[in-house]
């Protein structure tokens, strides 16, 4: 498979009256052409702030760092020109907001909408583009596709109005689509119904998927990799079974126990996580998550660990992989119960 995106030492801050608070940390991944990975944290950790600098769209007091690099087929974005930009955004890469209303234009028609995105990017006139958002409103599931591409933004209904930004987000066949929170405010069943549209367009198009998410249920059945996000840096990635089923950082494995299960046993408390995460405007010097972590040890408040590479593309970063920890404390974390199990 060939490289579509490469984020290279990625850092974000925003200037407040506070200070700097530094909401992306050096962090570097990649996506391949075709692939579906997902980013997961908790709210705060930086993964939509990720997903806005991938399309460019940190605004004032945001900035994105010298030493940043984003690149799209080997092309940095954060040199593209005004123009190259333009084609790149909504063209050759797209995005999905959380909040369907907030983001559609609610004097204009939904139809219209897809009409202005397919004549900016498809160089099709307005009446082969009008033709042509019917049918993107078809495959996106919406019934009645030729009266209801007349209406607004508010005489759709919440899943409706998702379905509407998957169809402008897919309506130029984008390489790269962006999918942040696309299920947060919806029921389950909705939330199941707009993740297997998102795939099944997904793989039609050969289209590579970032899903921001702070919700694991919503990741095995799309994702192939899974980036785990704290405090602004990635502290374990790997494939799903890998994230799944055999966690590295303590972080990690807490997310995974904080998972509602269907095995529990009636009024059995969750699991939840003590502590809140750091200040980002004075990030810890060693590991960020040491405060709120079970197996914390001296090194860990004072030193940021290094990757530890495991099987396959799995990496953590967590000082429990040093040869020189203790061996009670790492085969507590490793025989720890992993609550969440099953995929």
């Amino acid at each position: 498979m060939d490289k579509l995106l490469e984020v290279k030492n990625l850092n974000v801050s925003y200037q407040t009256y506070a200070g700097e608070v530094q909401s992306v940390r050096g962090i570097s991944f990649d996506v391949q052409k075709g692939e579906a990975i997902a980013i997961v944290g908790e709210s705060g950790c930086g993964k939509s702030v990720t997903a806005k600098s991938i399309l460019r769209l940190i605004k004032k007091p945001g900035v994105i760092k010298d030493g940043s690099e984003i690149l799209y087929n080997n092309e940095n974005i954060l040199q593209f020109n005004k123009k190259r930009l333009s084609s790149y955004r909504g063209g050759e890469a797209a995005i999905i907001f959380q909040d369907a209303l907030a983001s559609l234009n609610p004097t204009m028609t939904v139809g219209k909408q897809i009409v202005e995105n397919l004549v900016l990017h498809n160089n099709l006139s307005k009446p082969q583009a009008a033709e042509e958002a019917v049918r993107i409103l078809e495959m996106v599931g919406i019934p009645n596709a030729t009266k209801r591409a007349k209406q607004y933004p508010h005489e759709f209904s919440g899943g409706m109005r998702q379905r509407v930004m998957i169809a402008i987000a897919f309506a130029c066949k984008p390489q790269l689509l962006i999918a942040d929170e696309p299920t947060t405010a919806l029921d389950v069943t909705i939330q199941a119904q707009i993740m297997d549209l998102i795939k099944d367009l997904q793989t039609q198009l050969n289209t590579a998927v970032i899903l921001i998410t702070h919700d694991l249920g919503v990741v095995a059945n799309l994702a192939k990799r899974v980036i785990v996000m704290y405090s602004g840096k990635i502290v374990e990635s790997g494939n799903c079974r890998d994230i799944f089923y055999s966690p590295k950082h303590p972080y990690t494995k807490a997310l995974l126990n904080a998972m509602p299960r269907l095995d529990l046993q009636n009024k059995q408390q969750l699991s939840s996580i003590d502590g809140s995460p750091p200040d980002l405007i004075a990030p810890p010097i060693g590991c960020a998550f040491s405060p709120r972590c079970d197996y914390c040890m001296q090194i860990c408040l004072e030193q940021s660990p290094e990757y530890t590479e495991f099987e396959g593309a799995h990496q953590a970063a967590c000082w429990l992989y040093h040869k020189d920890v203790p061996s009670n404390i790492f085969t507590e974390f490793t025989e720890g119960e992993i609550k969440c199990q099953q995929i």
